[in-house]
């Protein structure tokens, strides 16, 4: 009976959360856990299908658009380990930036992953790690219109994917998962 008891809480406690999240609304990132995943109670799991004007669609991706995949690294809790469904595959540059929001919150450190398109008035040639630019990117709050600085560049194919947490929330259209972040299913 306790068993039931505390299943039935913390499934009320999901619920009550997942209703408070907004479909469009921005994601925040910590790294209390040490892992490089973002704070789960935080992300806005849902976003929009569109993308940055100018980006390309990959013409032969490693993970064809509607293939599934295991996404093997953790941009926020409950990700890592769990199959996605493809919904978009581009070419570009993408980077790993660090800034501080534009609202007064923490500094995020080596977000992942901002890609080239995303950036204000970005010319043709990839930005370098220690550059600084403006972001357009609205991954989380407080970050369009924030100045970063580049941690790391890469030059793949980036994925737009659907997954379901552990805890069984549905996120929609996440934006971006690297090719390396991404294996086969066996």
């Amino acid at each position: 009976m306790k068993k039931i008891l505390i299943s039935l809480s913390l499934g009320i406690a999901v619920l009550l959360s997942a209703c408070g999240a907004q479909e469009d609304s921005p994601v925040e990132e910590s790294n209390q856990n040490g892992d490089n995943e973002m704070d789960h109670a935080k992300m806005g799991h849902t976003s929009s299908r569109e993308v940055p004007e100018g980006l390309k669609e990959a013409e032969n991706p490693v993970y064809e658009v509607g293939s599934n995949a295991i996404i093997t690294e953790a941009h926020m809790q409950g990700m890592k380990g769990k199959e996605a469904t493809i919904v978009g595959a581009y070419n570009t540059s993408t980077y790993s930036v660090s800034y501080t929001p534009t609202d007064g919150g923490e500094r995020v450190e080596d977000h992942k992953w901002v890609i080239h398109e995303e950036i204000d008035k970005a010319g043709d040639k990839p930005y370098q790690p220690g550059d600084e630019v403006t972001l357009n990117a609205s991954h989380m709050e407080g970050m369009k219109g924030a100045t970063a600085e580049i941690d790391s560049v890469e030059q793949t194919t980036v994925y737009m994917v659907d997954f379901t947490t552990e805890n069984g929330e549905e996120v929609k259209n996440h934006k971006w998962v690297v090719e390396s972040e991404l294996s086969p299913i066996e």
